[in-house]
């Protein structure tokens, strides 16, 4: 009897020490967590992971490249099914497509394109088209007058394609001399402090007119607004930004701020997560929607639609899908 109970409790612990191990293991990499957006990604991509029965790796980079890859490194070494990449650089973060490449570990580069690489799939949003939803909105408002530029790191391809974006928009109108760019700067590590002195150095300048203001991110557009308010020029010049942070929704009920766009996170969390899952029980194949060249192949893509959020329709997006709480957007006095 005791043989007994013992080759039954031998038998347990190797069914459940199988079960554990059979679990897919998905490494996430992030650039940050500094900024907002970035924090609810990965909220948002745990969950789905572990709802999937995963289990998953996180490690952020702070903005360090070779700390990326060194942590790509470690997860490679612990042996993860596949890896889910926010790069640092586009560039430099294909070594570590090629590392995990080596141990035949499949690599999503998610929202950002890894370039001049092999990567297996690429998750995001129409970045060209979120500068022109962006362009759009401020020049049907404006089609005459000065604007500034801000961008993200040029090692982040979202950044050039945002700006490819915003020209696709204003080139057209440059060129009939109704718009001048008096402000065209791409700014580090989406740096907001950056952003505030890029801004308020152009308004102490001789020739400071200004009428809108382009930004990459919510980060840099509050960086811009710091600006406009020291010169009081708030609710005088239109302000731009992408991710729908809170502080963003605030700024734009406030009038600081015309615009945001609101990627669809949830979506793009339960995509990747969905592919990975898929991927660590080796199905070869994700549908996709378009293939997008990344210098050196058509990596399999899904680009997943933005939309514009402004004071009208707050409500409607953001709130409606459970982004933002409406009683956080308004539990402070607007000055």
């Amino acid at each position: 009897m005791k043989a007994f109970r013992y080759l039954l409790s031998t038998l347990l612990l190797v069914a459940l020490l199988t079960s554990c191990s059979d679990k897919p293991k998905i490494g996430f990499l992030m650039d940050t967590l500094e900024i907002e957006r970035w924090q609810k990604d990965k909220e948002l991509f745990e969950k789905k992971i572990e709802e999937m029965g995963g289990t998953l790796i996180v490690s952020v980079a702070e903005g360090n490249s070779p700390k990326q890859l060194e942590q790509a490194m470690e997860m490679i070494y612990d042996h993860v099914d596949v890896l889910v990449v926010i790069p640092v650089d586009l560039y430099s973060s294909r070594d570590i497509v090629r590392e995990a490449h080596k141990k035949d570990i499949p690599v999503i580069s998610y929202d950002r394109m890894i370039r001049d690489c092999d990567v297996d799939y690429y998750v995001s949003t129409d970045n060209i088209n979120i500068g022109e939803l962006q362009a759009d909105y401020l020049s049907r408002i404006i089609p005459v007058g000065k604007y500034a530029l801000l961008g993200g790191p040029q090692k982040d391809n979202n950044a050039a394609l945002l700006h490819l974006g915003w020209m696709n928009v204003l080139q057209p109108l440059i060129q009939r001399k109704d718009i001048e760019v008096v402000l065209d700067q791409y700014v580090e590590n989406w740096n907001a402090d950056e952003a505030y002195v890029l801004i308020n150095d152009y308004l102490n300048g001789s020739d400071s007119d200004l009428d809108a203001i382009i930004a990459g991110n919510d980060e840099l557009a509050g960086g811009a607004i710091r600006a406009l308010q020291e010169h009081n020029l708030q609710r005088e010049v239109l302000v731009a930004g992408q991710d729908a942070d809170l502080e963003a929704i605030r700024n734009i009920v406030a009038g600081y701020q015309t615009i945001t766009i609101f990627k669809p996170i949830d979506a793009m969390a339960h995509t990747a997560a969905e592919m990975a899952i898929k991927m660590a029980d080796d199905e070869e194949k994700f549908n996709t929607n378009v293939t997008v060249h990344n210098g050196f192949k058509l990596v399999p893509s899904v680009l997943l639609s933005a939309q514009v959020v402004d004071r009208q329709n707050i409500k409607m997006t953001v709130v409606s899908e459970g982004f933002v709480n409406e009683e956080e957007i308004y539990e402070y006095e607007v000055e």
